[in-house]
């Protein structure tokens, strides 16, 4: 059943259009929007993976201070892109930032693998950091808005986790593109970093026809926009689905439009409206992201160092870890929609640190090899990967749509920096001596696991039951009208 928003302007709309969208049954419609906007995280686990590699730094003749400069400086872009497309995502909308932020990822990405010099390289990774932090905002929050609340757990979990997908891509592509033999030393890590801006150019096609979400729409004085786009939505389900089920009227929510929101508005929702929600977001932002960058950034060290494996043999190793920490999202995130968020999270947080916590052990009574220190690590990120993306989902899902891609973008930045500590964190305890103690190693385990689990147990405490729940009753809207 259509009802047609009433008002325009900055009057009160009173609409069903957040109850139209959650009814929907899941189809074609809703891959198209899953394959569209979900690719951005595909993207940076690639760019990521093929940019640790490091093979520039042999042409540009790098040492590692410098070749590390060049991830941090893509790090860096992220959280400045972060920042500034959440918030013009909040006020103009989502749409336009899917090409936008796509774009900008796709020059960077492309014509930093045309780099001549060091510095012009550091310059187009930066750029393309700004495109993909852009993406995290704007994507996450579309996402989230347009995919029924029967689905949304799932299906934003599963996106958050391709960026293993991405991971795992870049490499194999790293296995063959770092080979001298196959590919000139000059060559393979500017091809690695065109295969990005490639995929990028197909997705631009896809996400010209997803549209504007009708939430934002609604709540941003565009209420006639807002109808048309729902009524083609369900004209599309229809047409593969059949007819669909009316939506009562008690379902209908009264919203007076709203423009920017200050930040002095914004800090009181953290902090006085939602103080347990702004500690759940940045306990589950912050111990993951410690954890995640700890390991990834140091794992082809300790595999050289402790365990005697080649630089081109951790390539594939790494992929065993990326596997186990793709399985885990797509495994595990139905359970997310069906025993709840917050138990979810706690198992997956508390275990992936119990797990890590026994690895820790291991390691320091020299009880794993190669093979099997990469097994375990699998074994801990499938629970972690799937804990890791369900942050997104809980920043996301748990404040105001008004303000959801800031939300996002903040969360998403302290995460970043409390993530760049950690690489450093672990590198001083691996050291520079060629036959390293494994004990200060061992500790730096300890202290991720221990994270892990503290997060998960603030999560249980303090987290929402947003399971299949509308976004409007996990959190009120700040424009619904008395």
């Amino acid at each position: 059943m259509t009802t047609a928003a009433t008002g325009v302007g900055r009057e009160p709309v009173t609409s069903l259009i957040p109850a139209r969208l959650d009814r929907l049954p899941w189809t074609r419609f809703h891959w198209s929007v899953v394959v569209g906007l979900g690719v951005s995280w595909v993207l940076d686990g690639l760019e990521i993976e093929l940019a640790s590699a490091g093979g520039f730094s042999q042409e540009f003749h790098l040492n590692p201070f410098q070749t590390g400069a060049v991830a941090s400086v893509y790090l860096a872009g992220q959280v400045v892109g972060a920042l500034v497309f959440g918030r013009l995502a909040d006020r103009l909308g989502r749409k336009r930032f899917f090409i936008i932020t796509l774009l900008i990822y796709l020059i960077g990405s492309g014509i930093g693998g045309l780099a001549p010099a060091y510095w012009f390289l550091l310059v187009f990774r930066f750029v393309a950091g700004l495109g993909i932090g852009g993406e995290y905002t704007a994507i996450n929050s579309a996402i989230d808005e347009i995919i029924p609340s029967h689905y949304r757990g799932r299906v934003d979990i599963i996106i958050n986790g391709t960026y293993w997908g991405g991971a795992a891509l870049g490499a194999v592509a790293n296995i063959f593109l770092l080979r001298p033999d196959l590919v000139g030393v000059n060559l393979g890590w500017r091809i690695g970093f065109l295969v990005g801006p490639v995929l990028g150019l197909v997705i631009i096609y896809l996400r010209r026809h997803i549209p504007e979400s009708p939430r934002w729409q609604l709540t941003h004085g565009h209420a006639e926009e807002a109808e048309a786009n729902i009524d083609r939505i369900e004209a599309e389900v229809r047409a593969e689905h059949g007819e669909l089920d009316d939506v009562p009227q008690s379902k209908a929510i009264r919203v007076t439009p709203t423009s920017s929101i200050s930040f002095l508005v914004i800090a009181r929702i953290f902090f006085r409206k939602y103080p347990d929600r702004t500690l759940v977001a940045f306990v589950m932002m912050v111990t993951q992201a410690f954890l995640y960058n700890a390991i990834f950034f140091s794992y082809a060290k300790v595999l050289e160092v402790f365990f005697g494996v080649s630089v081109s043999n951790t390539q594939v190793l790494f992929l065993a870890f990326a596997v186990g920490n793709l399985a885990g999202p797509l495994v595990l995130g139905h359970l997310f929609d069906t025993l709840g968020r917050r138990r979810m999270i706690f198992l997956t947080y508390a275990g992936s640190g119990v797990i890590l916590a026994v690895s820790a052990a291991l390691f320091q009574a020299g009880l794993l090899n190669a093979i099997t220190q990469m097994l375990i690590w699998s074994l801990a990120f499938f629970f972690a990967s799937a804990g890791a993306s369900s942050a997104y989902l809980t920043v996301s899902e748990t404040f105001p749509l008004e303000l959801r891609g800031q939300a996002i973008s903040y969360f998403f930045s302290i995460a970043q920096v409390a993530g760049a500590l950690a690489p450093i964190f672990f590198g001083a305890l691996i050291g520079t001596s060629a036959h390293p103690p494994v004990g200060p190693l061992a500790v730096g385990y300890y202290i991720g696991a221990g994270a892990m689990i503290v997060g998960g147990v603030v999560a249980l405490i303090f987290a929402q039951n947003a399971e299949r729940k509308s976004l409007e009753d996990v959190s009120e809207a700040l424009s619904l009208a008395a």
